[in-house]
Protein backbone atom coordinates (compact mmCIF):
# COMPACT_ATOMS: atom_id res chain seq x y z
CA UNK A 1 0.00 0.00 0.00
CA UNK A 2 2.72 2.55 0.82
CA UNK A 3 4.30 1.80 -2.26
CA UNK A 4 1.50 2.40 -4.26
CA UNK A 5 1.04 5.69 -2.29
CA UNK A 6 4.95 6.25 -3.05
CA UNK A 7 4.38 8.45 -6.78
CA UNK A 8 1.30 10.28 -6.11
CA UNK A 9 2.83 11.85 -2.41
CA UNK A 10 6.07 12.41 -4.37
CA UNK A 11 4.48 14.57 -7.37
CA UNK A 12 1.68 15.86 -4.77
CA UNK A 13 4.50 17.35 -2.98
CA UNK A 14 6.22 18.58 -6.61
CA UNK A 15 3.86 20.35 -7.51
CA UNK A 16 2.57 22.15 -3.98
CA UNK A 17 6.29 23.36 -3.64
CA UNK A 18 7.58 24.53 -6.67
CA UNK A 19 5.51 27.17 -7.32
CA UNK A 20 6.45 29.66 -4.01
CA UNK A 21 9.70 28.75 -4.72
CA UNK A 22 9.80 29.72 -8.36
CA UNK A 23 8.30 32.89 -7.12
CA UNK A 24 10.87 33.19 -4.19
CA UNK A 25 13.84 32.91 -6.96
CA UNK A 26 11.98 35.18 -9.29
CA UNK A 27 12.04 38.04 -6.68
CA UNK A 28 15.71 37.23 -6.13
CA UNK A 29 16.78 37.69 -9.52
CA UNK A 30 14.49 40.94 -10.01
CA UNK A 31 14.71 42.83 -7.01
CA UNK A 32 16.76 45.86 -6.91
CA UNK A 33 19.25 45.30 -4.17
CA UNK A 34 19.53 42.79 -1.69
CA UNK A 35 21.09 42.63 1.47
CA UNK A 36 25.54 42.91 1.72
CA UNK A 37 25.27 43.82 -2.12
CA UNK A 38 25.44 47.63 -1.85
CA UNK A 39 29.68 47.44 -1.15
CA UNK A 40 29.97 44.98 -3.23
CA UNK A 41 28.64 47.16 -6.27
CA UNK A 42 30.84 49.75 -5.16
CA UNK A 43 34.05 47.50 -4.92
CA UNK A 44 33.16 45.27 -8.32
CA UNK A 45 31.30 47.72 -10.21
CA UNK A 46 32.05 51.54 -8.75
CA UNK A 47 27.85 51.64 -8.56
CA UNK A 48 25.36 49.74 -9.75
CA UNK A 49 26.06 46.83 -11.99
CA UNK A 50 25.24 47.25 -15.85
CA UNK A 51 22.83 45.76 -17.96
CA UNK A 52 24.69 43.61 -20.45
CA UNK A 53 23.30 42.76 -24.45
CA UNK A 54 23.20 39.47 -25.34
CA UNK A 55 26.61 39.21 -26.64
CA UNK A 56 28.13 41.04 -22.94
CA UNK A 57 26.51 38.38 -21.12
CA UNK A 58 28.28 35.50 -23.08
CA UNK A 59 31.19 36.57 -23.27
CA UNK A 60 31.28 37.39 -18.93
CA UNK A 61 29.83 33.74 -18.94
CA UNK A 62 32.65 32.36 -21.48
CA UNK A 63 35.56 33.92 -19.73
CA UNK A 64 33.83 33.22 -15.74
CA UNK A 65 33.94 29.37 -16.96
CA UNK A 66 37.09 29.60 -19.02
CA UNK A 67 38.91 31.15 -15.85
CA UNK A 68 37.20 28.72 -13.16
CA UNK A 69 37.87 25.52 -15.67
CA UNK A 70 41.28 26.47 -15.40
CA UNK A 71 41.69 26.13 -11.84
CA UNK A 72 39.80 23.02 -11.37
CA UNK A 73 41.87 21.65 -13.97
CA UNK A 74 45.03 22.67 -11.79
CA UNK A 75 43.83 21.19 -8.57
CA UNK A 76 42.71 17.71 -10.45
CA UNK A 77 46.23 17.24 -12.34
CA UNK A 78 48.92 18.08 -8.98
CA UNK A 79 46.15 16.92 -5.97
CA UNK A 80 48.90 15.48 -4.71
CA UNK A 81 50.39 19.04 -3.41
CA UNK A 82 47.53 19.91 -1.69
CA UNK A 83 46.38 19.11 1.89
CA UNK A 84 43.06 17.51 2.74
CA UNK A 85 44.87 13.73 0.71
CA UNK A 86 45.14 11.24 3.83
CA UNK A 87 45.48 8.37 1.20
CA UNK A 88 48.56 10.39 -0.74
CA UNK A 89 46.52 10.22 -4.47
CA UNK A 90 48.42 11.58 -7.11
CA UNK A 91 47.30 13.71 -9.51
CA UNK A 92 44.69 12.91 -12.22
CA UNK A 93 46.42 11.90 -16.23
CA UNK A 94 45.88 15.18 -18.24
CA UNK A 95 43.28 13.72 -20.42
CA UNK A 96 41.10 12.23 -17.33
CA UNK A 97 41.56 16.03 -15.49
CA UNK A 98 40.58 17.37 -18.45
CA UNK A 99 37.57 15.55 -19.09
CA UNK A 100 36.11 15.73 -15.27
CA UNK A 101 37.11 19.54 -15.44
CA UNK A 102 34.76 19.93 -18.58
CA UNK A 103 32.57 17.61 -16.74
CA UNK A 104 31.82 19.79 -13.90
CA UNK A 105 31.54 23.36 -15.31
CA UNK A 106 28.92 22.25 -17.90
CA UNK A 107 26.57 20.57 -14.69
CA UNK A 108 27.26 17.23 -16.07
CA UNK A 109 29.44 15.60 -13.59
CA UNK A 110 30.08 12.61 -15.58
CA UNK A 111 32.33 10.59 -14.15
CA UNK A 112 35.09 8.80 -15.64
CA UNK A 113 37.01 8.38 -12.18
CA UNK A 114 36.06 6.78 -9.03
CA UNK A 115 36.00 9.52 -6.53
CA UNK A 116 36.64 7.47 -3.40
CA UNK A 117 39.87 6.28 -4.61
CA UNK A 118 40.82 8.85 -6.92
CA UNK A 119 40.23 12.17 -5.38
CA UNK A 120 41.72 13.77 -2.42
CA UNK A 121 39.39 15.25 0.11
CA UNK A 122 40.51 18.73 -1.28
CA UNK A 123 40.12 17.96 -4.89
CA UNK A 124 36.33 17.23 -3.91
CA UNK A 125 35.76 20.05 -1.23
CA UNK A 126 37.66 22.51 -3.02
CA UNK A 127 37.54 21.89 -6.68
CA UNK A 128 34.18 19.85 -7.38
CA UNK A 129 31.87 20.92 -5.08
CA UNK A 130 32.43 25.05 -5.98
CA UNK A 131 31.60 23.83 -9.35
CA UNK A 132 28.21 22.38 -8.48
CA UNK A 133 27.15 25.33 -7.19
CA UNK A 134 28.52 27.93 -9.79
CA UNK A 135 27.13 25.75 -12.79
CA UNK A 136 23.94 25.34 -11.44
CA UNK A 137 23.79 29.21 -11.07
CA UNK A 138 24.56 29.81 -14.74
CA UNK A 139 21.65 27.75 -15.46
CA UNK A 140 19.34 29.68 -13.06
CA UNK A 141 20.92 33.00 -14.78
CA UNK A 142 21.04 32.59 -18.36
CA UNK A 143 17.04 31.24 -17.88
CA UNK A 144 16.42 34.94 -15.60
CA UNK A 145 18.02 36.60 -18.79
CA UNK A 146 15.73 34.82 -21.15
CA UNK A 147 12.98 35.69 -18.90
CA UNK A 148 13.67 39.31 -19.06
CA UNK A 149 13.92 39.24 -22.70
CA UNK A 150 10.86 38.05 -23.37
CA UNK A 151 9.16 40.58 -21.25
CA UNK A 152 11.43 43.30 -22.77
CA UNK A 153 10.44 45.57 -26.27
CA UNK A 154 12.72 47.50 -28.06
CA UNK A 155 16.00 47.05 -25.51
CA UNK A 156 19.18 44.95 -25.78
CA UNK A 157 19.81 44.82 -22.39
CA UNK A 158 18.28 42.64 -20.01
CA UNK A 159 20.83 41.75 -17.00
CA UNK A 160 24.39 41.29 -15.58
CA UNK A 161 25.95 37.91 -15.50
CA UNK A 162 27.74 38.46 -12.40
CA UNK A 163 25.41 39.86 -10.60
CA UNK A 164 22.66 36.91 -11.58
CA UNK A 165 25.66 34.69 -11.10
CA UNK A 166 26.10 36.11 -7.25
CA UNK A 167 22.07 35.61 -6.52
CA UNK A 168 21.93 31.96 -7.25
CA UNK A 169 24.56 31.13 -6.17
CA UNK A 170 24.71 32.79 -2.42
CA UNK A 171 20.69 33.62 -2.18
CA UNK A 172 19.21 30.84 -3.80
CA UNK A 173 21.63 27.43 -4.12
CA UNK A 174 23.84 27.65 -0.75
CA UNK A 175 21.07 27.94 1.66
CA UNK A 176 19.02 25.38 0.45
CA UNK A 177 22.63 23.17 0.33
CA UNK A 178 23.34 24.05 3.55
CA UNK A 179 19.88 22.72 4.80
CA UNK A 180 19.66 19.77 3.13
CA UNK A 181 22.90 18.91 4.25
CA UNK A 182 21.61 18.83 7.78
CA UNK A 183 19.19 16.68 7.06
CA UNK A 184 21.03 14.29 5.39
CA UNK A 185 23.92 14.15 8.27
CA UNK A 186 20.22 13.47 10.79
CA UNK A 187 19.88 10.65 8.43
CA UNK A 188 23.34 9.22 8.30
CA UNK A 189 25.11 10.52 5.60
CA UNK A 190 29.13 11.03 6.71
CA UNK A 191 30.41 14.23 7.08
CA UNK A 192 34.16 13.61 8.31
CA UNK A 193 37.82 14.41 7.70
CA UNK A 194 38.84 11.31 9.06
CA UNK A 195 41.34 9.03 6.83
CA UNK A 196 39.88 5.65 5.91
CA UNK A 197 39.09 2.99 8.53
CA UNK A 198 40.64 -0.59 8.58
CA UNK A 199 38.32 -2.97 9.47
CA UNK A 200 38.47 -7.05 9.42
CA UNK A 201 36.04 -8.11 7.08
CA UNK A 202 33.29 -11.71 8.31
CA UNK A 203 35.93 -13.43 5.74
CA UNK A 204 39.43 -12.29 7.39
CA UNK A 205 39.74 -9.89 4.73
CA UNK A 206 41.57 -6.68 6.05
CA UNK A 207 38.93 -3.96 4.44
CA UNK A 208 39.18 -0.26 3.96
CA UNK A 209 36.55 1.33 4.42
CA UNK A 210 36.41 5.27 2.91
CA UNK A 211 35.59 8.09 5.30
CA UNK A 212 35.29 12.10 4.21
CA UNK A 213 32.96 14.99 3.55
CA UNK A 214 30.26 13.30 1.88
CA UNK A 215 27.07 15.23 2.86
CA UNK A 216 28.13 18.67 1.97
CA UNK A 217 28.58 17.86 -1.60
CA UNK A 218 25.49 15.33 -1.75
CA UNK A 219 23.13 18.47 -0.86
CA UNK A 220 24.11 20.85 -3.95
CA UNK A 221 24.89 17.67 -6.15
CA UNK A 222 21.20 16.96 -5.77
CA UNK A 223 19.76 20.37 -5.74
CA UNK A 224 21.96 21.48 -8.42
CA UNK A 225 20.81 18.60 -10.58
CA UNK A 226 24.75 18.06 -10.83
CA UNK A 227 25.08 14.46 -9.61
CA UNK A 228 28.54 13.51 -9.01
CA UNK A 229 28.84 11.27 -6.15
CA UNK A 230 31.85 11.60 -3.37
CA UNK A 231 31.96 7.51 -3.84
CA UNK A 232 32.52 5.83 -7.22
CA UNK A 233 28.58 3.93 -7.02
CA UNK A 234 26.78 7.45 -6.14
CA UNK A 235 23.92 7.25 -3.97
CA UNK A 236 24.30 3.64 -4.15
CA UNK A 237 26.71 3.62 -1.73
CA UNK A 238 25.28 3.38 1.78
CA UNK A 239 27.50 6.17 3.26
CA UNK A 240 25.59 8.44 0.74
CA UNK A 241 22.16 7.22 0.62
CA UNK A 242 21.79 5.01 3.60
CA UNK A 243 17.93 5.15 4.25
CA UNK A 244 14.68 4.88 2.31
CA UNK A 245 14.38 8.86 3.76
CA UNK A 246 17.85 9.99 2.66
CA UNK A 247 16.56 8.33 -0.77
CA UNK A 248 13.62 10.33 -0.88
CA UNK A 249 15.10 13.48 0.56
CA UNK A 250 17.89 13.57 -2.60
CA UNK A 251 15.15 12.12 -4.91
CA UNK A 252 13.09 15.01 -4.41
CA UNK A 253 15.93 17.41 -4.40
CA UNK A 254 16.59 16.22 -8.09
CA UNK A 255 13.72 17.84 -9.30
CA UNK A 256 12.08 20.63 -7.10
CA UNK A 257 14.27 23.29 -8.39
CA UNK A 258 14.27 22.52 -11.98
CA UNK A 259 10.20 22.31 -11.66
CA UNK A 260 10.63 25.79 -10.02
CA UNK A 261 12.01 27.27 -12.78
CA UNK A 262 9.13 26.38 -15.00
CA UNK A 263 7.63 29.17 -12.70
CA UNK A 264 10.56 31.64 -11.94
CA UNK A 265 10.15 31.88 -15.95
CA UNK A 266 5.87 32.21 -15.55
CA UNK A 267 6.68 34.69 -12.94
CA UNK A 268 9.12 37.16 -14.83
CA UNK A 269 7.15 36.75 -18.15
CA UNK A 270 3.63 37.04 -16.08
CA UNK A 271 2.35 33.74 -18.00
CA UNK A 272 0.94 31.30 -15.19
CA UNK A 273 -1.82 30.12 -17.29
CA UNK A 274 1.37 29.10 -19.55
CA UNK A 275 3.43 27.95 -17.63
CA UNK A 276 1.34 25.55 -15.80
CA UNK A 277 0.67 23.68 -19.62
CA UNK A 278 4.61 23.89 -19.30
CA UNK A 279 5.07 22.39 -16.15
CA UNK A 280 2.12 19.31 -17.02
CA UNK A 281 3.47 18.62 -20.84
CA UNK A 282 6.97 17.95 -18.40
CA UNK A 283 5.41 15.94 -15.85
CA UNK A 284 3.29 13.79 -18.67
CA UNK A 285 6.76 12.50 -19.96
CA UNK A 286 8.17 11.99 -16.52
CA UNK A 287 4.77 9.89 -15.66
CA UNK A 288 4.92 7.85 -18.80
CA UNK A 289 8.91 6.91 -18.43
CA UNK A 290 8.13 5.79 -14.89
CA UNK A 291 5.57 3.55 -15.76
CA UNK A 292 7.73 2.06 -18.81
CA UNK A 293 10.29 1.61 -16.45
CA UNK A 294 8.20 -0.04 -13.67
CA UNK A 295 6.21 -2.31 -15.76
CA UNK A 296 9.49 -3.06 -17.94
CA UNK A 297 11.37 -4.25 -14.81
CA UNK A 298 8.34 -5.77 -12.57
CA UNK A 299 7.79 -8.33 -15.58
CA UNK A 300 12.08 -9.07 -15.95
CA UNK A 301 13.42 -11.60 -14.61
CA UNK A 302 16.29 -10.47 -13.28
CA UNK A 303 14.92 -6.82 -11.87
CA UNK A 304 16.53 -7.37 -8.31
CA UNK A 305 20.35 -6.95 -10.20
CA UNK A 306 22.02 -3.96 -9.42
CA UNK A 307 19.76 -2.69 -7.30
CA UNK A 308 19.74 -1.85 -3.32
CA UNK A 309 17.43 -4.40 -1.41
CA UNK A 310 16.81 -1.25 1.41
CA UNK A 311 14.99 0.30 -1.66
CA UNK A 312 11.62 -0.81 -3.31
CA UNK A 313 11.17 -1.22 -7.02
CA UNK A 314 9.46 2.14 -7.34
CA UNK A 315 12.12 3.87 -5.56
CA UNK A 316 15.28 2.86 -7.79
CA UNK A 317 12.81 2.98 -10.86
CA UNK A 318 11.44 6.28 -10.20
CA UNK A 319 15.21 7.55 -9.54
CA UNK A 320 15.97 6.37 -12.82
CA UNK A 321 13.14 8.47 -14.53
CA UNK A 322 14.09 11.80 -12.36
CA UNK A 323 17.79 11.82 -12.38
CA UNK A 324 17.50 11.17 -16.55
CA UNK A 325 14.79 13.38 -16.88
CA UNK A 326 16.47 15.91 -15.20
CA UNK A 327 20.06 15.77 -15.89
CA UNK A 328 20.86 14.64 -12.94
CA UNK A 329 23.48 11.75 -13.35
CA UNK A 330 23.10 10.51 -9.81
CA UNK A 331 22.16 6.62 -9.65
CA UNK A 332 20.85 4.37 -6.62
CA UNK A 333 20.92 1.42 -8.68
CA UNK A 334 22.88 0.54 -11.93
CA UNK A 335 21.32 1.09 -14.79
CA UNK A 336 23.32 -1.29 -16.78
CA UNK A 337 21.76 -4.38 -14.98
CA UNK A 338 17.84 -2.49 -16.11
CA UNK A 339 15.99 -4.34 -18.66
CA UNK A 340 16.58 -3.23 -22.11
CA UNK A 341 13.42 -1.65 -22.42
CA UNK A 342 13.96 0.21 -19.29
CA UNK A 343 17.26 1.76 -20.39
CA UNK A 344 15.77 2.51 -23.70
CA UNK A 345 13.55 4.65 -21.82
CA UNK A 346 16.24 6.20 -20.10
CA UNK A 347 18.69 6.88 -22.61
CA UNK A 348 15.51 8.66 -25.04
CA UNK A 349 14.75 10.71 -21.93
CA UNK A 350 18.32 12.33 -22.46
CA UNK A 351 18.05 12.66 -26.28
CA UNK A 352 14.96 14.24 -25.52
CA UNK A 353 17.63 17.42 -24.87
CA UNK A 354 16.86 18.21 -20.67
CA UNK A 355 13.69 19.61 -21.28
CA UNK A 356 11.50 16.69 -18.56
CA UNK A 357 12.08 19.72 -16.29
CA UNK A 358 15.86 19.04 -16.79
CA UNK A 359 18.48 20.92 -15.11
CA UNK A 360 18.77 23.89 -12.60
CA UNK A 361 17.44 26.72 -15.40
CA UNK A 362 18.48 24.36 -18.62
CA UNK A 363 15.06 22.58 -18.69
CA UNK A 364 13.49 25.31 -19.03
CA UNK A 365 15.27 27.62 -21.26
CA UNK A 366 16.19 24.31 -23.34
CA UNK A 367 11.81 23.80 -23.55
CA UNK A 368 12.29 27.55 -24.66
CA UNK A 369 13.81 26.47 -27.65
CA UNK A 370 10.85 23.46 -28.27
CA UNK A 371 7.98 26.30 -27.51
CA UNK A 372 9.59 28.41 -29.95
CA UNK A 373 9.58 25.53 -32.77
CA UNK A 374 6.14 24.59 -31.93
CA UNK A 375 4.54 28.26 -32.18
CA UNK A 376 6.10 28.38 -35.75
CA UNK A 377 4.83 25.29 -36.69
CA UNK A 378 1.68 25.84 -35.65
CA UNK A 379 1.52 28.90 -37.23
CA UNK A 380 2.82 27.60 -40.39
CA UNK A 381 -0.34 24.73 -40.21
CA UNK A 382 -2.76 27.87 -39.35
CA UNK A 383 -1.87 30.33 -41.34
CA UNK A 384 -1.14 32.58 -38.53
CA UNK A 385 2.00 34.86 -38.07
CA UNK A 386 3.99 32.84 -35.88
CA UNK A 387 3.78 35.04 -32.22
CA UNK A 388 5.54 33.88 -28.89
CA UNK A 389 4.17 36.10 -26.01
CA UNK A 390 3.71 38.86 -28.13
CA UNK A 391 6.68 38.73 -29.83
CA UNK A 392 7.01 37.55 -33.63
CA UNK A 393 9.20 34.60 -34.85
CA UNK A 394 11.32 35.42 -37.71
CA UNK A 395 13.78 33.85 -39.15
CA UNK A 396 17.07 34.22 -37.67
CA UNK A 397 14.79 33.02 -34.25
CA UNK A 398 14.52 29.81 -36.18
CA UNK A 399 17.77 29.25 -37.03
CA UNK A 400 19.09 29.70 -34.00
CA UNK A 401 16.77 27.82 -32.62
CA UNK A 402 17.42 24.71 -34.41
CA UNK A 403 21.38 25.12 -33.84
CA UNK A 404 20.26 24.44 -30.04
CA UNK A 405 17.82 21.70 -30.58
CA UNK A 406 20.61 19.86 -33.27
CA UNK A 407 23.72 20.60 -31.94
CA UNK A 408 23.81 17.92 -29.03
CA UNK A 409 21.57 15.59 -31.59
CA UNK A 410 24.39 15.40 -33.87
CA UNK A 411 27.35 14.96 -31.11
CA UNK A 412 25.41 11.44 -29.95
CA UNK A 413 24.79 10.19 -33.36
CA UNK A 414 28.29 10.78 -34.92
CA UNK A 415 30.25 10.17 -31.14
CA UNK A 416 28.25 6.93 -31.12
CA UNK A 417 29.34 6.15 -34.86
CA UNK A 418 33.10 6.38 -34.56
CA UNK A 419 33.12 4.93 -31.25
CA UNK A 420 31.65 1.77 -32.85
CA UNK A 421 34.00 1.74 -35.43
CA UNK A 422 36.69 2.50 -33.42
CA UNK A 423 35.36 -1.25 -31.41
CA UNK A 424 36.50 0.44 -27.60
CA UNK A 425 35.39 1.70 -24.89
CA UNK A 426 32.45 -1.09 -23.91
CA UNK A 427 32.38 -4.48 -22.53
CA UNK A 428 29.49 -6.17 -24.49
CA UNK A 429 28.84 -6.89 -27.73
CA UNK A 430 25.46 -6.64 -30.39
CA UNK A 431 22.73 -4.38 -29.55
CA UNK A 432 23.87 -4.01 -25.92
CA UNK A 433 27.08 -2.49 -26.87
CA UNK A 434 25.44 -0.04 -28.62
CA UNK A 435 23.07 1.14 -25.92
CA UNK A 436 26.13 1.28 -23.58
CA UNK A 437 27.69 3.57 -26.29
CA UNK A 438 24.30 5.87 -26.74
CA UNK A 439 23.80 6.01 -23.21
CA UNK A 440 27.34 7.59 -22.51
CA UNK A 441 27.25 10.45 -25.68
CA UNK A 442 23.39 10.91 -24.87
CA UNK A 443 24.49 11.29 -21.36
CA UNK A 444 27.05 13.40 -21.97
CA UNK A 445 25.81 15.56 -24.58
CA UNK A 446 22.66 16.29 -22.77
CA UNK A 447 24.76 17.14 -19.75
CA UNK A 448 23.52 14.34 -17.64
CA UNK A 449 26.93 12.42 -16.15
CA UNK A 450 24.80 8.76 -15.33
CA UNK A 451 26.44 6.21 -17.77
CA UNK A 452 25.72 1.84 -18.19
CA UNK A 453 28.89 1.03 -16.11
CA UNK A 454 29.89 -1.10 -18.63
CA UNK A 455 31.19 1.27 -20.94
CA UNK A 456 34.85 1.87 -20.43
CA UNK A 457 34.78 5.58 -20.80
CA UNK A 458 38.80 6.47 -19.03
CA UNK A 459 40.27 5.96 -22.16
CA UNK A 460 42.06 9.11 -24.02
CA UNK A 461 39.27 8.54 -26.88
CA UNK A 462 36.36 8.60 -24.36
CA UNK A 463 37.53 11.63 -22.11
CA UNK A 464 38.08 13.81 -25.19
CA UNK A 465 35.18 12.38 -27.27
CA UNK A 466 32.97 12.64 -24.35
CA UNK A 467 34.39 15.91 -23.12
CA UNK A 468 33.54 17.85 -26.60
CA UNK A 469 29.96 16.15 -26.36
CA UNK A 470 29.46 17.85 -22.92
CA UNK A 471 30.78 21.35 -24.12
CA UNK A 472 28.65 21.26 -27.50
CA UNK A 473 25.78 20.28 -25.35
CA UNK A 474 26.29 22.80 -22.49
CA UNK A 475 27.18 25.40 -24.70
CA UNK A 476 25.72 25.50 -28.14
CA UNK A 477 21.88 25.62 -25.82
CA UNK A 478 23.13 28.25 -23.72
CA UNK A 479 24.23 30.99 -26.76
CA UNK A 480 21.17 29.53 -29.02
CA UNK A 481 18.72 30.91 -26.25
CA UNK A 482 20.45 33.98 -25.53
CA UNK A 483 20.58 34.96 -29.04
CA UNK A 484 17.00 34.17 -30.06
CA UNK A 485 15.58 35.48 -26.41
CA UNK A 486 17.87 38.67 -27.26
CA UNK A 487 16.64 39.28 -30.65
CA UNK A 488 13.17 38.89 -29.62
CA UNK A 489 13.80 40.84 -26.80
CA UNK A 490 14.53 43.97 -29.47
CA UNK A 491 11.27 43.85 -31.15
CA UNK A 492 8.03 45.29 -29.90
CA UNK A 493 5.61 43.64 -27.69
CA UNK A 494 2.16 43.06 -29.39
CA UNK A 495 -0.89 43.11 -28.19
CA UNK A 496 -2.65 40.09 -27.89
CA UNK A 497 -6.20 39.71 -29.55
CA UNK A 498 -8.71 36.78 -30.65
CA UNK A 499 -7.06 35.87 -33.42
CA UNK A 500 -3.70 34.70 -31.73
CA UNK A 501 -2.73 31.02 -30.98
CA UNK A 502 -3.39 30.41 -27.79
CA UNK A 503 -0.02 29.52 -25.17
CA UNK A 504 -2.38 28.04 -22.15
CA UNK A 505 -4.38 25.69 -23.39
CA UNK A 506 -4.70 21.87 -23.56
CA UNK A 507 -4.71 22.13 -27.23
CA UNK A 508 -0.78 23.85 -27.20
CA UNK A 509 0.19 21.36 -24.54
CA UNK A 510 -1.12 18.50 -26.75
CA UNK A 511 1.15 20.14 -29.76
CA UNK A 512 4.28 20.53 -27.31
CA UNK A 513 4.11 17.17 -26.08
CA UNK A 514 4.38 16.02 -30.01
CA UNK A 515 7.07 18.44 -31.35
CA UNK A 516 9.07 17.17 -28.47
CA UNK A 517 8.19 13.07 -29.10
CA UNK A 518 7.87 13.82 -32.64
CA UNK A 519 11.61 15.49 -33.30
CA UNK A 520 13.24 13.76 -31.23
CA UNK A 521 11.57 10.24 -32.33
CA UNK A 522 12.89 11.07 -36.17
CA UNK A 523 16.56 11.80 -34.71
CA UNK A 524 16.68 8.70 -32.78
CA UNK A 525 14.70 5.89 -33.48
CA UNK A 526 16.49 4.28 -36.16
CA UNK A 527 19.75 3.97 -33.65
CA UNK A 528 17.24 3.01 -30.79
CA UNK A 529 15.66 0.27 -33.02
CA UNK A 530 19.78 -1.48 -32.81
CA UNK A 531 20.22 -1.11 -29.73
CA UNK A 532 17.44 -1.33 -26.81
CA UNK A 533 14.71 -2.09 -28.82
CA UNK A 534 16.06 -4.62 -31.07
CA UNK A 535 18.18 -6.23 -27.52
CA UNK A 536 14.75 -6.40 -25.93
CA UNK A 537 13.37 -8.73 -28.85
CA UNK A 538 16.01 -10.84 -28.82
CA UNK A 539 16.05 -11.76 -25.07
CA UNK A 540 12.42 -12.34 -25.29
CA UNK A 541 13.62 -15.13 -27.52
CA UNK A 542 15.76 -16.10 -25.17
CA UNK A 543 19.12 -14.28 -26.54
CA UNK A 544 21.26 -12.61 -24.04
CA UNK A 545 24.09 -10.62 -24.55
Amino acid sequence: MVELLYLPFYLGLLILISPFVGYYMAFILNVKTLPLEKWIYQFIFSGSPPSQTPKQYLSSLFIFHTTGGGILFLILKFQDHFALNPLHLLGMDWDLALNTTISFITNTNWQAYSGESQLSYFSQMFGLTPQNFLSAGVGISVLAFVSRAIVSSKTNRFGNFWLDLFRSTFYILFPLSFFVSILLVGQGVIQSFSGPIQSMGLDGVLETIPMGPAASQIAIKQIGTNGGGFFGVNSAHPFENPTPISNFIQMFCILFLPASCVFLYGKITNSFRHVWVIFFVMLSFLILGFVGVYFSEENYLGFWEGKEFRFSLTESSLWLSTTTAASNGSVNSMHDSYSPLAGGIAIFQMMLGEVIFGGVGTGMYGMFLFLILTVFLSGLMTGRTPEYLGKKIGSNEIKWTLFGIFSPTICILIGSTITVLLESGYSAKGPHALSQILYAFSSAAGNNGSAFAGFSADTLWGNLSLGFSMLVGRFSVIYAVVIVAGSLGGKVTTKAFDGNFKLDTILFGVLLFSVILIVCGLSFFPVLALGPILEQILISKGIFF
